[in-house]
């Protein structure tokens, strides 16, 4: 499809919703205007336009909270689009992983997966590790030793949740279950496997059983 089929308002504008690639989560609504929507696609970062200035915008230019494109979807009557992004940070200028904090119906903690984030910023952190290698870190010692040294550790804990659940220590099983996650997601970096990949496998498990 080329842009030419896109149903943009009359003031030149298409909604953009903007949705977490990994974990589905509603980032934010955004408006993107035919300059900006081709800036998206030759970057492969989200550009907008602001209505309120009147201009372009892109994601994170200022607070470093860029949000990386991996897919463009649009809707049946081709007048809205889904983005699916990697972000880089919170997606809101109030310092949130979602501008959708607040809610109508229901209880708006429990819907919110911002206690979730902990994993991609985990993530990233570990990231920057294997990268620059900072003296006396421990990730950085996991990294030099490789592979098997991982392994031994990953070992380790899932041994360690298996002892402290089967002793019924709730106090115990959330530590090593956190070592473990730890662990896990230095060896998904060591391999080069992006966390991102695993969660596509359980939405594509979840969505089979629907």
């Amino acid at each position: 499809m080329n842009l030419e089929q896109l149903k943009f308002d009359e003031k030149g504008l298409i909604p953009a919703i903007v949705q977490d690639a990994g974990t589905k989560e509603v980032l934010t609504l955004a408006y993107m205007n035919r300059d900006s929507l081709e800036k998206s696609l030759e970057t492969k970062e989200t550009w907008f336009y602001s209505r309120s200035r009147q201009e372009l915008w892109h994601k994170g230019e200022t607070s470093g909270n860029t949000q990386k494109i991996v897919q463009i979807k649009y809707d049946c009557d081709q007048d809205a689009l889904v983005v699916l992004v990697v972000p880089e940070g919170p997606a809101c200028h109030n310092g949130t992983t979602s501008c959708f904090t607040e809610s109508l119906v229901g209880d708006s903690v429990a819907s919110s997966l911002e206690d979730y984030r902990i994993l991609q910023s985990l993530q990233q952190v570990i990231h920057l590790r294997e990268l620059e290698r900072p003296e006396g870190a421990y990730t950085t010692y996991l990294f030099e030793k490789g592979v098997d040294k991982i392994l031994k550790k990953v070992g380790e804990e899932a041994s360690e949740v298996i002892i402290a659940a089967k002793n019924r220590d709730a106090e115990e099983l959330k530590w090593e279950a956190a070592d473990l996650l730890y662990h896990l997601l230095v060896l998904l970096e060591e391999q080069k496997l992006p966390f991102t990949e695993v969660l596509k496998v359980l939405n594509k498990r979840h969505e089979s059983k629907e």
